[in-house]
């Protein structure tokens, strides 16, 4: 059997319909069509008949017996089963939601009875009260007519005498006006006599030549002198510029030419700003908002005229503020200034809004605010090297606690002026006037880049006082690019602490208080990164300090070098006499090294000594109880000698290596190690281009022998130290034509001969 076919409308749907038809066909909605249904129930309509059969069973036209045929045909067993279940629930509902409607309706109707009998009952006496008042209402306008006629004729004369009354009233005016004309100029009241009389015109025009010919005549001579009042009154100096506006107003009302005046007025209205530049108060500024307004009410086409003179005057005050700037003024100061500028242009503005002024504070402001920070930044790295040069070009002598007292006063200088600085700045972004919500964003970013930027700068700065061509490109200050020789080694010492006092406290205290206060901004574009990057500075810092270290041991390792080098190089050494005390020059090189451990005790931290490298390394010993040394004194001929020799080459084959240069730290101990072992190289490399007789080599044998001795209370290093200084002896000992080496015992006298001429000289001191 056929299975349905086709796609049935849905359950719900299918309901609706069927119950609106159910319903229609109930009440009998549509006559035509159940008239035309009980004459053919069997012939369909042409528009059912074009249906199928199945879905027409809510129709008007529906036929059951084709409907079963058709039914039975389609569907199986099965199918008709479940058509007939779901049929049966169908007529179900509808039998039920049917007797709903019933018994909904019957309700309805139930209620409409009774609202229709309760309608009868007060509508009863209604009818007999409407006519009750209509008779009433006829009997109140019978009588309203008759009292009208009555009075028509006591009205008419009542508003003749009325109108009379006025008459009189004016004519009285008229008469009594010179009076009231002369007493307004006593009281110089000139407004009242400018109303009084433009009251009184027209009559004056109508009748001024008969019957008021004397009073117009009286009038008009009060009111010449009103005018020439308040002429005088226009071209007073004395007077206020709003008392001038007034009387321009008042003069054209009078009909009095004021165009000519429109030039004069505005010249004294210049006089007036330029006075306002001068000593700018707020009452003044609403005395020219005033002034403005009356400017726009008397000449209309004069607007143009007073915005160049708004933008003048508000030019040149922004101006005196840029001044000020030079002065470096405090924040407060200059937000008081900006604060009072940017009431008084939105003051003026609601006068001339087509000035816009607002927008041309702002803008101006946030210039000003931009070279205020950036001044700021540039009078602290001023201080900074103010202090530095201050304390470290002296051609006095210092103290031994000045330097230290000079580190102190840079470094406070660099750490509080930084916390200074963003005190300062705070105040820039906590106030809540409208000019600097505006700007916050933008405060917050130029005060990361001013740190960014300062820090870079002072780099530089510092680069150049160390007379070093590299650092910073963009220098903007104006410290001469020093030269080296005119440095004081000094101040590069200073430099280098300095830098690492930057580093590792500055730094780390600004980020932290940028990041508490000025948090946020990032007003400018993403693409340039943030404002402010500490890490990158502290590299950079932490790349200055180590350049200035080693330029400072550098420095001094030159210029003992020098001293060195004109030493060795000016006598003869092949004619060296035989030596009788230490040489002149073991005395200027302590002294030149006197200079440095004293710099760097005053400025560097110490170190706290663990060991000493002589008890770690083992490989050298002191130079009198050296067993090569045992072996030259016990010198029995030449060819002896020349074995030593060779045998001292031999044992450094097998020597210990030792290292000599470490790496460079920021204490005491580190830099005086280095800047001796970097000139007993220098020495060493010295001897190496002599050529030495005996005597010559037996000198450099005492001064290293004392220098040993005298080192000791300097350095840490011992062993590297006495390393150093074998190696001079040993290259003294290679370019000597016969070296023989002093006996111990004249070695021995020879030095404590000269640590008592020491010992002397310091207690006659």
């Amino acid at each position: 059997m056929a299975t349905t076919v086709g796609d049935a409308p849905t359950a719900m749907d299918e309901k609706a319909r069927r119950t609106r038809d159910l319903l229609a066909s109930f009440y009998n909605t549509d006559p035509a069509a159940a008239g035309a249904a009980a004459a053919s129930p069997a012939r369909p309509s042409p528009t059912a008949a074009t249906a199928s059969p199945l879905e027409s069973i809510n129709s008007t036209s529906f036929n059951p017996d084709v409907y079963m045929d058709v039914l039975v045909q389609q569907s199986n067993l099965e199918a008709l089963l479940q058509r007939h279940v779901k049929m049966a629930a169908e007529i179900k509902n509808l039998d039920t939601d049917l007797q709903m409607l019933v018994y909904e309706n019957y309700n309805k109707f139930i209620s409409a009875t009774d609202t229709i009998k309760r309608m009868k009952t007060n509508i009863a006496g209604m009818e007999t009260n409407m006519e009750q008042l209509l008779s009433k209402i006829t009997s109140v306008q019978s009588r309203s007519d008759t009292v009208n006629t009555s009075l028509f004729n006591k009205r008419e004369n009542i508003e003749k005498l009325h109108r009379t009354r006025n008459l009189l009233r004016k004519v009285q005016f008229i008469y009594d006006l010179p009076t009231r004309l002369n007493k307004c100029i006593k009281a110089e009241a000139y407004a009242d006599a400018v109303r009084f009389f433009t009251g009184a015109k027209p009559i004056f025009e109508a009748y001024g030549d008969t019957s008021f010919q004397d009073c117009k005549k009286a009038s008009e001579e009060a009111m010449d002198l009103v005018i020439q009042q308040l002429q005088a009154k226009l071209y007073s100096d004395s007077e206020p510029i709003e008392a001038r506006a007034e009387a321009v107003v008042l003069l054209k009302q009078l009909n009095f030419p004021v165009d000519n005046l429109k030039s004069n007025l505005l010249e004294k209205l210049e006089d007036c700003l330029l006075n306002l530049q001068t000593e700018p108060t707020q009452a003044s500024v609403g005395d020219i908002s005033k002034t403005f307004r009356a400017y726009l009410i008397i000449f209309p086409d004069s607007e143009s005229r007073l915005i160049e003179l708004a933008h003048a005057l508000f030019t040149n005050r922004y101006e005196t503020v840029r001044g000020a700037l030079k002065e470096r003024i405090p924040s407060t100061d200059l937000l008081a200034m900006l604060r009072g500028l940017w009431e008084d242009a939105t003051a003026i503005d609601e006068v001339i809004s087509e000035a816009a002024l607002p927008a041309f504070s702002l803008e101006t402001t946030r210039d000003i605010i931009k070279q205020h920070i950036a001044t700021a930044f540039l009078h602290l790295q001023n201080e900074i090297s103010d202090v530095l040069v201050t304390h470290s070009t002296s051609n006095e002598k210092l103290e031994e606690s000045q330097l230290q007292t000079a580190m102190e006063k840079s470094k406070i200088k660099v750490s509080q002026g930084c916390i200074d600085l963003l005190q300062e700045f705070r105040h820039l972004i906590d106030g809540n006037t409208e000019l600097l919500v505006k700007l916050k964003d933008l405060i917050i970013d130029w005060v990361q880049e001013g740190f960014q930027d300062f820090f870079q700068k002072l780099d530089g700065h510092f680069h150049l006082l160390s007379g070093r061509s590299t650092g910073f490109s963009q220098e903007s200050s104006t410290v001469d690019f020093v030269q080296i020789d005119k440095v004081p080694t000094v101040l590069v010492l200073m430099l280098a602490q300095l830098c690492v006092f930057i580093e590792q406290t500055t730094i780390p205290k600004v980020t932290e208080d940028l990041a508490d206060s000025f948090s946020g901004g990032r007003a400018r574009s993403s693409e340039y990164g943030p404002p402010f990057v500490p890490g990158e500075i502290c590299r950079l810092y932490r790349s200055s300090g180590e350049k200035f270290l080693q330029h400072y041991i550098n420095i001094k390792t030159q210029k003992i070098s020098k001293l060195l080098n004109k030493r060795f190089s000016t006598p003869v050494w092949l004619k060296h006499k035989e030596p009788r005390e230490v040489n002149m020059f073991v005395d200027l090189l302590l002294l030149e090294f006197n200079g440095v451990v004293s710099e760097v005790k005053q400025i560097l931290p110490g170190l706290i000594r663990r060991h000493r490298h002589s008890d770690s390394t083992g490989s050298t010993t002191s130079s009198r109880s050296n067993p090569m040394r045992e072996d030259m004194l016990n010198r029995s001929n030449t060819n002896r000698s020349r074995s030593q020799f060779l045998e001292n080459h031999l044992a450094k084959l097998f020597e210990q290596k030792m290292e000599i240069f470490t790496k460079l730290e920021y204490t005491q101990e580190s830099v005086i190690s280095t800047v001796l072992k970097l000139c007993l190289k220098s020495l060493q490399e010295f001897v190496r281009l002599q050529t030495f007789n005996r005597s010559g080599f037996q000198q450099i044998q005492l001064d290293m022998e004392f220098l040993k001795s005298s080192l000791k209370e300097f350095i840490d290093d011992e062993a590297a130290i006495s390393f150093l200084l074998k190696e001079v002896n040993n290259a003294a000992h290679e370019r000597c034509l016969d070296p023989i080496p002093l006996e111990a015992p004249i070695l021995d006298k020879l030095i404590n001969a000269k640590l008592a001429k020491i010992k002397e000289q310091s207690a006659n001191m």
